[in-house]
């Protein structure tokens, strides 16, 4: 194990298929929460919230910290907690005071993890000795995609098998993954991404223009992507009356697969088409997705929308890395800790703004908050725009 990469790449593909358990499982069950422990839909607009904010925080201290401590060390901390945040969703909301802390608890122990997996997962890929950087980092993506498909489907049946009466046990049962992972990233071989005398200074870094547009739009692509992933179980229920194993797997998993599918798709074919270009076209794709499954009257064309928002988004958080490790190739890991940021912070504010939103236009509900987040999109598109004409 020792002695060849290919375990890291696919220790790292594991690492992303634990960020999906972390950030997908809880929505699956937000009407769970509402139901029995009496949780106001704003407040569970708030877990979200929560969720990304403490990745948030773990993106900034990880861009002046990570290279200090060592990736292993990091990888290996962030797996355990996140195994604790998910046993914790099932055991701390009958410990604590309230349900509702409990599940508070249970979240920030996740986003810790989940915020180092996002900082340091693609910089070890990416410092990997491979080629075609692109193209796998877009593999790479594609496996948090799959994992929230597994994640859907897999829990869709546990509920079915042992009974949503009985749900705290599935979250415990997901602990197992990140769990074994973390012994896996104890033993195999990880590169620095750039060399510390070779880094671009994190005050240097700052100061360039590139980098903040670089930054808008990761956080315009963290909220395009999750102001839908986190909302598609509920809205199904709640807005489109389906029943929750319909609503779950034509909402959030379809959302995932075509995801995922728009990223293996690159990863396999990127080299045909511009990324800059790809990316624009997504976004495009990603307001139309937005605007059907608001506006469509049929329940299964909503649906539709909600999968073909999957199809969108897939590019643009992958892609906006790869571009910028292209053009900022010294960056090193706090270029790729702050664009987590950001990435957290759309993925933070995306649905935050749905929930917000939601729950001020009783006339529209979530419906009325989908549609503003149509906002996230047109400005990526906007930006790929201004950019084109410039070059010209």
């Amino acid at each position: 194990m020792t002695k060849s990469y290919k375990y890291t790449i696919y220790s790292c593909y594991v690492g992303y298929i634990t960020q999906a358990i972390v950030n997908n499982l809880g929505p699956l069950l937000f009407l769970t929460f509402q139901q029995q422990f009496s949780i106001s839909v704003e407040r569970i607009g708030f877990l979200i919230t929560m969720n990304f904010g403490i990745q948030l925080i773990v993106d900034l201290l990880a861009a002046k910290y990570v290279d200090r401590i060592g990736y292993r060390v990091c990888m290996v901390f962030a797996h355990f907690m996140a195994a604790a945040g998910l046993i914790g969703m099932g055991i701390f909301p009958f410990l604590f005071p309230t349900p509702y802390a409990g599940l508070m608890a249970a979240i920030t122990l996740n986003g810790i993890g989940g915020g180092l997996l996002e900082v340091l997962v693609s910089p070890i890929v990416e410092a990997a000795p491979t080629g075609a950087k692109e193209k796998a980092m877009s593999l790479l993506h594609s496996f948090y995609c799959f994992g929230h498909v597994g994640v859907v489907i897999l829990s869709t049946l546990g509920f079915k098998l042992i009974g949503m009466e009985n749900w705290r046990y599935l979250p415990m049962i997901w602990a197992v993954l990140p769990f074994l992972n973390a012994f896996v990233f104890m033993r195999v071989p990880i590169r620095v991404l750039v060399e510390e005398e070779n880094r671009i200074p994190i005050k240097k870094l700052l100061s360039m223009r590139i980098f903040w547009l670089f930054f808008v739009l990761m956080l315009c692509a963290g909220a395009s992507e999750q102001a839908m992933s986190q909302w598609a179980s509920y809205f199904a229920e709640s807005s489109l009356h389906v029943s929750k194993t319909v609503g779950d797997l034509l909402g959030p998993c379809s959302f995932a697969l075509l995801m995922g599918v728009s990223r293996v798709f690159y990863g396999k074919c990127g080299e045909r088409i511009k990324l800059e270009k790809f990316i624009f076209m997504s976004s495009v794709l990603c307001v139309a997705s937005y605007l059907l499954a608001v506006f469509a009257p049929i329940p299964i064309v909503s649906l539709l929308g909600c999968a073909l928002c999957g199809l969108s988004v897939g590019i643009m958080w992958p892609g906006t890395f790869s571009i910028a490790a292209r053009e900022c190739a010294q960056g090193g890991t706090a270029m790729f800790a702050f664009l987590a940021l950001a990435g957290d912070a759309g993925c933070m504010s995306g649905p935050g703004l749905v929930g917000v939103v939601a729950d001020h236009t009783s006339k529209w509900g979530l419906k009325g908050g989908l549609f503003a987040a149509i906002i996230f999109p047109v400005c990526i598109a906007a930006i790929f725009l201004i950019r084109k004409e410039k070059v010209k």
